[in-house]
């Protein structure tokens, strides 16, 4: 897919070097492919209570802004009814809620971002790093385009979800993001993937 942005050249700290990039991919595939294989029985039994629970397909995709600014599809399990628009959360929460009754326990949870694990393995995400902005979040995108945050894989959780999630306003998560990106190490993103799941028992700020 092209990129939706014109990127401008990358913050020298907000890079990765091959020999770290090919690290932190080793271990995106490691670790997606063993949680895909023992999550196997828990997704399906998610996927069932999906279509239980509402008429409609058990899995949701949306177009997001990846690495370099390109465009992919990201998977999730479906949480609201079929014809809800694609929305920021912060705008979302505005309307009435769309969250199916099921899909209410899933995002209390987080286990509707399970399915981003495929993602992860097919090399479009991250297990860790900035979570990536809906394709129509254009001041966003321009904001964090312009830290250098789009020159690092978009992840399933990161810095600024462990931070606040998604009670964080705009400029704090591109903030946040910024410093993940400036401060990066092998050991912080496995200190971000303890911290999400001290974050996801508490349900500390899940929407």
């Amino acid at each position: 897919m092209n990129s939706p942005v014109q990127l401008d050249q990358p913050h020298p700290q907000c890079s990765l070097s091959t020999s770290q990039r090919l690290t932190k991919r080793l271990t995106d595939i490691v670790l997606s492919t063993i949680l895909l294989l023992v999550l196997g029985p828990v997704l399906l039994l998610i996927a069932i209570c999906i279509k239980l629970d509402s008429p409609g397909p058990a899995l949701f995709h949306q177009r997001r802004i990846g690495l370099n600014g390109t465009l992919f599809e990201i998977y999730k399990f479906r949480t609201m009814f079929i014809g809800t628009p694609n929305l920021p959360t912060d705008e979302m929460l505005k309307r009435p809620s769309p969250v199916t009754r099921f899909g209410a326990v899933l995002r209390r949870t987080s286990l509707d971002e399970l399915p981003q694990l495929w993602n992860v393995l097919k090399g479009e995400m991250s297990l860790v790093g900035p979570r990536p902005a809906l394709y129509n979040q254009t001041e966003l995108t321009a904001r964090r385009q312009a830290c250098g945050i789009l020159r690092f894989p978009p992840g399933l959780t990161g810095y600024a979800q462990v931070t606040g999630r998604d009670e964080l306003a705009d400029d704090l998560k591109v903030q946040a993001d910024a410093w993940y990106c400036e401060n990066w190490t092998y050991w912080l993103d496995w200190k971000i993937l303890f911290a999400t799941f001290n974050a996801v028992i508490s349900k500390r700020g899940a929407f």
